[in-house]
């Protein structure tokens, strides 16, 4: 009889598992689902490669979004990538050897921690009355700067917690030869963590890639095609926005086929991010079954 109660028990909480998972997933599945059904209509090489049409003209496509959303993550990653790098190198590797340096990491990983948590339309604001205004008009730099400094926690977390996954044989080991504490960072740290640090940026570009609230005070949006930073730029959030809340039937199905685009740019992301994950564990576990390293 116990057996039994067991064996039921069991199975209820294996089925009681699968209906929470499969709640779980199911609004992600319908949401995607929705959004491929609507957007496949308008993919094509014309919508990809060409530029947006007048109101009441048929077709026109998001090539100007597509290069100003690359733009605004490469001005972003420009800066928030080394100062993200280096900010996780500090407080991993020298933030803790006196009671001053253990006071200022302290405040830097609070500081990390609560931009990590200011709603990105307050950042757009912030960067609006600190460069918006200096310039004296809109730009994708103001742009790049609000999602560079969205994108800087998420580096800075990634890149420390990557380097406190590195044995301390490696970094023993290289000082043990008498290699300097900057060399050993720059050597042999770094290298080892690179899988690690190269998903946190992915993943922070993930994270940027569809933000709006603060590109509408920043780029503001522009329906020509266009590469200076120091002028406004479009992007697929701001053109999905924009689209999307227009009268027009037209615009609609523009707006479904730039959010197809969108999810498959962040989709391609995380998968990039997941082999990274996976190919820094095969290594790890190469180098613990082998005994040594090759850094």
């Amino acid at each position: 009889m116990g057996n039994k109660w067991r064996v039921v028990r069991d199975r209820c909480f294996k089925y009681l598992l699968f209906i929470l998972s499969f709640l779980g997933i199911s609004p992600l599945v319908l949401i995607i689902g929705y959004i491929v059904v609507k957007g496949l209509s308008s993919m094509s090489l014309r919508f990809l490669f060409s530029l947006p049409v007048p109101v009441g003209e048929k077709g026109g496509g998001i090539a100007n979004a597509i290069v100003g959303t690359g733009i605004l993550v490469f001005v972003a990653s420009f800066f928030s990538v080394p100062l993200g790098v280096l900010g996780g190198i500090y407080l991993n590797e020298y933030g803790g050897y006196s009671n001053r340096k253990r006071w200022l990491t302290y405040c830097t990983r609070l500081s990390v921690e609560m931009l990590q948590g200011i709603p990105s339309i307050v950042i757009g604001i912030v960067v609006w009355m600190w460069v918006v205004l200096g310039m004296g008009h809109f730009s994708a730099l103001a742009g790049g700067i609000a999602l560079g400094i969205m994108m800087l926690p998420t580096v800075v977390k990634s890149t420390e917690e990557t380097l406190r996954l590195v044995p301390p044989s490696i970094r023993e080991g290289a000082l043990a030869l008498g290699v300097p504490y900057y060399r050993v960072v720059l050597r042999v740290l770094i290298p080892a963590s690179k899988s690690g640090i190269l998903t946190g940026i992915l993943l922070g570009i993930a994270r940027i890639a569809g933000e709006t609230a603060p590109l509408l005070f920043t780029a503001f949006g522009n329906p020509y095609f266009s590469t200076d930073i120091t002028e406004p730029i479009n992007s697929l959030p701001l053109l999905i926005f924009n689209y999307a809340t227009s009268p027009y039937e037209e615009w609609h199905r523009i707006a479904w086929g730039a959010s197809l685009v969108l999810i498959g740019f962040v989709f391609l992301l995380s998968l990039s991010a997941r082999f990274f994950v996976s190919r820094g564990t095969i290594k790890k576990l190469s180098v613990n079954k082998s005994g040594n390293s090759k850094v």
